[in-house]
């Protein structure tokens, strides 16, 4: 009897395994306010699975978790990596091809054969329109002004990776002397989004680095209109938020399945009014009301994929240099 009881153990083990997908994300992405809960709800009422979804910090830090890992990773899927970071995951050889055909809704074409976008936007300093009344048009006004910034470490935020590659795009070799210039303004370096948010919510800093899209939940969620993105005049630095499928997944059905969920209508709608950017596909109803009242950027900044790792190496040195001063 004993040992007829191990083995149905194992195989009831086995069969809850089979039916459990486990997706790393960032943690806003999984906070309650984010996708998290409708993006669980509907694609477990589409499976017939458990999708365990677990906030791994904040987007740069998924790309850590996963190298510390390595082939010892619970991931299935990772959700939350951008274009600023897909080379360097891509040479892990920790990926799989995600074989979904699209029509994407991008600034720019997308032919990468690994990496699934879900989501865009432009970074950008939000402020309160009440306390700011002649925000900075670059970022020479903003070095020149007497406002206070709060922004996100790039080491472990894909919001601070992308302010260190905006900087670098805009001023490229004098990129130290603007680091330099933007010093004073700097009131602290947060470890992810969430935290720089909440403290200049808190009004801990006049602006703080995120999206030309978070005034939109302000003014939807809340209906406050007293958020607004500053646009600047050096162009904003595009994001595209991507998943990939873990190469040594257990349950590669069960992933691709999500891989095609993610490229989904169904998806697309939860997106705008939970995570607040554009979502990759554009639903058929379009975006919400609020979306129209956004900044729309003149000119759009943004590294190659393959173009961004080195570009990333050189700036974050540029920028510890500049911060260590």
């Amino acid at each position: 009897m004993k040992t007829l009881s191990f083995v149905a153990g194992a195989f009831l083990a086995t069969a809850a395994h089979a039916d459990t997908l486990t997706v790393y994300t960032y943690d806003s992405f999984v906070s309650d306010w984010g996708p998290g809960p409708a993006v669980k709800e509907a694609f477990e009422a589409e499976c017939g699975c458990e999708l365990n979804l677990v906030g791994v910090g904040d987007g740069a830090a998924l790309l850590s978790r996963l190298k510390l890992e390595g082939v010892r990773t619970d991931a299935d899927v990772v959700l939350g990596l951008d274009t600023n970071l897909t080379a360097a995951a891509e040479a892990t050889g920790m990926f799989a091809p995600h074989g979904v055909t699209a029509t994407w809704d991008l600034p720019v074409a997308w032919s990468d054969a690994t990496f699934l976008p879900y989501d865009w936007g432009y970074f950008a300093f939000v402020y309160d329109n009440t306390k700011v009344s002649n925000p900075p048009k670059s970022f020479a006004e903003l070095a020149a002004s007497d406002l206070s910034i709060v922004i996100q470490d790039p080491r472990s935020s894909t919001p601070g990776l992308g302010l260190l590659l905006w900087v670098k795009q805009v001023y490229g070799d004098d990129a130290p002397q603007a680091w330099a210039d933007l010093n004073d303004q700097i009131v602290t370096v947060t470890k992810g989004w969430s935290e720089a948010y909440g403290m200049f919510l808190e009004g801990e800093a006049d602006m703080v680095l995120s999206y030309t899209t978070s005034p939109a939940y302000h003014l939807i969620a809340e209906e406050d209109a007293t958020k607004s993105a500053a646009a600047f005049a050096d162009g904003h630095y595009m994001q595209i938020e991507v998943a990939g499928k873990l190469a040594g997944t257990d349950v590669p059905a069960l992933a691709d399945q999500f891989l095609a969920f993610v490229a989904s209508e169904k998806f697309a709608d939860i997106i705008p009014t939970t995570n607040w950017m554009y979502p990759a596909m554009m639903p058929a109803g379009g975006l919400p009301d609020g979306f129209s009242t956004l900044i729309q950027p003149e000119t759009a900044l943004v590294y190659p994929a393959d173009q961004a790792e080195a570009a990333r190496d050189i700036a974050l040195d540029e920028w510890l240099a500049a911060a260590s001063k």
